[in-house]
């Protein structure tokens, strides 16, 4: 089995939201069922993620206006998935070399990274919400 680069396995969830993006209106629609969000539902307050459903099945949807106003971190999530999967299709196929490991220097700095960016999405969702 190879090896899955941090990219990727971002690239590959992007992918999975978007499909999931294209589907949920439909069931929604038909089901009449929603996602609640478990920590809003539980405490009151927004998570960092709060709002990427809506933000995803409206970039989907042609509305990319909407889509920033719910979260705007879905155009990261959406950049990962244009990006990720042609690399994937590519190295798949094996015209590409497969990644390489990342140093533990390099993984904890995108941990760093990734943390930031969480706690700047919350901060976001507390303003959007009113809290902030």
């Amino acid at each position: 089995m190879r090896y899955v680069s941090v990219p990727e396995r971002l690239g590959i969830f992007a992918v999975a939201v978007g499909a999931a993006a294209i589907v949920y209106p439909r069931i929604s629609h038909a089901t009449g069922l929603g996602l609640p969000c478990p920590l809003r539902t539980l405490t009151g307050l927004p998570c960092p993620a709060c709002g990427m459903t809506t933000a995803s099945t409206d970039l989907v949807a042609g509305d990319p206006a909407a889509a920033l106003a719910a979260n705007p971190f879905v155009l990261g999530l959406a950049a990962l998935a244009v990006v990720a999967s042609p690399l994937l299709a590519v190295r798949a196929a094996g015209l590409a070399d497969p990644p390489v490991a990342w140093s533990t220097t390099s993984r904890r700095r995108v941990s760093w990274a990734v943390g930031l960016l969480a706690l700047a999405s919350w901060s976001y969702q507390l303003h959007r919400f009113g809290y902030l």
